[in-house]
C-alpha cells in the first residue's frame, strides 16, 4: 500500500488549545513526527480527542503502520507528561487511522496523482505478474529482472511545511530523473514518501544504466538532498518478493 511508508514532520492542522504551559522548544524537536498537536495539547491541559483524531489521520495519509502510530502516541505522552496514553486518546487515533486507510483503500489508483508514479499496489501486482509468467517460462524473475532504487536522503531540517513540499518537489524532479534512463516501459513506482523503485530487465546493460542515472541526477539542483541509488535483487519465489516490496517501503 502505497501510504504506508515513514512520517514526516509537519505542523498539525488543529489550532485552537486551551490556556496552559507552552510546549518547551526541546520537547517539541523530540517529538515523533506528526505528534506536535497531540504534544501542545498535552502541555495545555486540553483534551487530547481532536488532536489524537487529527493526527491519527495524517500518519495514516503519511503511511505510517498502526503499530507506529500508537508508539508515537505513547512516546509523545511520555516526553510531556510522564505517563502512558489513555484508553480515549489511543482510541481516537486507531479510528482516525482506520478511516483513512479505508478511504484511501476505496480511492486506489494505479498512479500517485503527484509525479505520475505507479502505486504501490500496481508494482506489486506487475511482480505477482513476472512470477506468473516465470512459472510458465521456466526463467527465475531472479535471473530476468532486478528492482532499481532511488532513495531522497535530506541533510538538513527545515521549516516543517517548506520539507513537506520540498520533498514533493524532489521526488518529482527524480521521477523525470528515472524516465529519462528507463524509457523502455520499465514499471515504474513510489514506495513512501522518498523511495522510487523501477522494475528492471537484467540486461547486460543494467549497470550502464543505473550509473546513468546517477549521472543525471548528479545534475540536478537538489539543494540539501542525497539521493541514493542502488540495484536490489529479486528473491526466487512471489511471496519473498512481496516481503521485501513492503521491507522496502517502510
Amino acid at each position: 500500500m502505497a501510504i504506508f511508508t515513514p512520517f514526516i514532520r509537519r505542523r498539525s492542522t488543529v489550532e485552537e488549545q486551551a490556556p496552559g504551559r507552552e510546549l518547551p522548544e526541546a520537547i517539541r524537536r523530540a517529538l515523533p513526527m506528526r505528534f506536535e498537536a497531540v504534544g501542545e495539547a498535552l502541555a495545555s491541559d486540553a483534551d487530547t480527542i481532536a488532536a489524537c483524531t487529527v493526527v491519527g489521520r495524517d500518519v495514516a495519509r503519511d503511511g505510517a503502520a498502526l503499530g507506529e502510530a500508537l508508539h508515537g502516541l505513547r512516546a509523545t505522552f511520555a516526553l510531556v507528561n510522564g505517563t502512558t496514553p489513555d484508553f480515549r486518546s489511543a482510541e481516537a487515533l486507531s479510528v482516525a487511522w482506520s478511516e483513512a486507510t479505508l478511504e484511501y483503500l476505496h480511492q486506489l489508483s494505479c498512479e500517485d496523482p503527484l509525479t505520475g508514479l505507479a502505486s504501490l499496489a500496481h508494482v506489486r501486482t506487475r511482480l505477482d505478474e513476472l512470477y506468473r509468467e516465470a512459472e510458465q517460462s521456466g526463467i527465475s524473475v531472479r535471473a530476468s529482472h532486478a528492482l532499481v532504487l532511488v532513495e531522497m536522503c535530506f541533510t538538513s531540517v527545515t521549516d516543517s511545511t517548506d520539507q513537506h513540499f520540498t520533498r514533493a518537489l524532489r521526488l518529482v524532479q527524480l521521477t523525470e530523473a528515472i524516465r529519462t534512463v528507463f524509457s523502455g516501459g520499465e514499471t515504474i513506482g513510489r514506495l513512501g514518501l522518498n523511495r522510487a523503485v523501477t522494475i528492471a530487465p537484467r540486461q547486460i546493460d543494467l549497470g550502464i544504466s543505473v550509473a546513468m542515472l546517477r549521472e543525471v541526477i548528479r545534475d540536478l539542483e537538489l539543494g540539501a538532498t542525497e539521493v541514493r541509488v542502488w540495484i536490489e535483487g529479486l528473491p526466487a519465489a512471489a511471496d519473498s518478493a512481496t516481503r521485501l516490496l513492503d521491507e522496502l517501503a517502510r
